[in-house]
């Protein structure tokens, strides 16, 4: 099922499976969101949870035991149920479940709330630990955004803004997505531009050490998709390497895939969120239309 929430600005649709987002629109009804193509990329806007990215063998290890999950966890194939709606407010909620337990061992709740505030979407993530033991996970989004998302522009007209004096680190990634322990700054063009082309980031390009907000805009237009995410420590940039599509993805993520060739152990994985019985965990990121 598809919740729509709406204010002056911004026209906002989000499925129930995984709380995707399905369409982001301004008010003269221009598309913002990569509306998905089986023949290279179906998703739209899926929200990661309790794994981003790929586990060795789709596997892990806790207290011991092999447990199995495939990428980027079970959230983007999972029902959410509605908790609260307002005009330009959503709120979904997933609970564990049997089938959950089957791949991660843990009794959670997680609610996903969407709020519109003139050209800003917010997404909020607030997690509760309902269990006696600690909880450990990652949690990120990953939408796609199409380009060009101007009249006469081009994919080459595009670029990634990341401000002055920034220095973000690339993660090295081996070819089949898994992490590496190398990394090295990132070449941007005037010290803050990363252009865009046709499979620049071929496959994934993965940061850190980044200021919180990119900006995608162009010198020959007057709109701009600002993607802020104060509390994430990576983020992440994709498209289909294999063809030309017109899209990015810009995914704001709190931990790493699997180290390559390794199996993990959930509680001793670098990066992951642990999270105490009986407590919660919040991230709050957003998206800006600007122009």
């Amino acid at each position: 099922m598809n919740y729509t929430i709406r204010n002056e600005k911004l026209t906002l649709e989000i499925s129930s499976r995984g709380g995707e987002f399905q369409s982001i629109r301004d008010a003269e009804g221009r598309e913002y969101l990569w509306q998905g193509d089986p023949a290279t990329w179906k998703g739209r806007g899926p929200n990661l949870f309790p794994y981003i990215g790929r586990m060795t063998d789709k596997s892990y290890y806790y207290q011991g035991q092999l447990y199995h999950m495939d990428i980027h966890g079970f959230l983007p194939h999972a029902e959410m149920a509605l908790t609260e709606q307002k005009d330009d407010e959503l709120t979904l909620r997933l609970t564990d479940s049997e089938e959950t337990q089957k791949q991660y061992p843990f009794r959670f709740e997680l609610d996903i709330t969407w709020k519109l505030d003139g050209e800003k979407i917010s997404v909020s993530y607030l997690v509760r630990n309902k269990d006696e033991k600690t909880m450990y996970f990652a949690i990120g989004g990953h939408p796609g955004f199409n380009i060009p998302f101007e009249d006469g522009l081009e994919f080459e007209d595009y670029r990634i803004d990341f401000g002055e004096n920034a220095s973000p680190d690339r993660i090295h990634f081996s070819e089949d997505g898994f992490a590496l322990e190398e990394e090295e700054a990132l070449k941007l063009e005037e010290g803050r531009y990363l252009k865009m082309k046709r499979h620049i980031f071929g496959d994934t390009i993965v940061l850190k050490n980044m200021p919180h907000e990119v900006k995608i805009n162009s010198t020959k237009g007057k709109k701009e998709i600002r993607v802020i995410f104060p509390d994430m420590e990576h983020l992440g940039f994709w498209n289909w390497a294999d063809a030309d599509v017109d899209y990015v993805c810009v995914e704001p993520w709190s931990s790493l895939p699997s180290r390559k060739g390794i199996i993990e152990d959930l509680e001793t994985q670098p990066g992951l969120i642990r999270l105490e019985s009986g407590k919660e965990y919040k991230n709050t990121w957003s998206i800006m239309i600007m122009g």
